[in-house]
């Protein structure tokens, strides 16, 4: 008996998890403790509100991939555990994509929700730091050596920075 082939929509969504975990990380790293209450105006959100947001993000992404569609609020945390968090959720989402053969959603839904939203997500929080005084250096990503499976907080250095 063999086994069904593997959804080619696996590996590419793996890219893209590392991606978000290089440039997430790139946002997240060294940010004052002060960052996480900036708030740029009285209908935005805080930095903390989004990266907790993101996080709820990826546990949906990861229920997808198992065929389920739970969508569950977490409250802010501070700073550093919702960076953990951050970390922890890009690790199971990618565990479950790598021991996966098959999705139960199409690969591009999962990818055009949650994992769309985060990385547009990470860009606010880039954007935030900027408006903070606390920026973060722009980089040439196309460069950037991102591997799958590499999703924690140890991520290649950058290659070509930039201000």
């Amino acid at each position: 008996m063999t086994q069904p082939a593997i959804d080619p929509g696996l590996t590419m969504l793996r890219h893209i998890v590392a991606t978000l975990a290089y440039r997430g990380g790139k946002t997240v790293r060294d940010a004052p403790s002060s960052f996480a209450t900036f708030r740029a105006g009285n209908t935005t959100r805080t930095p903390g509100e989004i990266l907790a947001h993101i996080g709820d993000l990826l546990d949906w992404a990861a229920g997808q991939v198992e065929g389920r569609y739970e969508w569950h609020d977490a409250v802010p945390r501070e700073w550093p555990l919702e960076v953990d968090r951050f970390f922890a959720a890009l690790e199971a989402l990618d565990r479950k994509l790598a021991e996966a053969r098959t999705l139960e959603f199409p690969a591009g839904q999962i990818f055009q929700g949650a994992i769309a939203d985060a990385l547009t997500h990470v860009g606010q929080i880039a954007l935030l730091r900027r408006m903070a005084g606390c920026p973060v250096r722009g980089e040439n990503y196309f460069r950037a050596h991102i591997a799958i499976g590499r999703v924690g907080r140890d991520q290649a250095a950058p290659v070509r920075e930039f201000e």
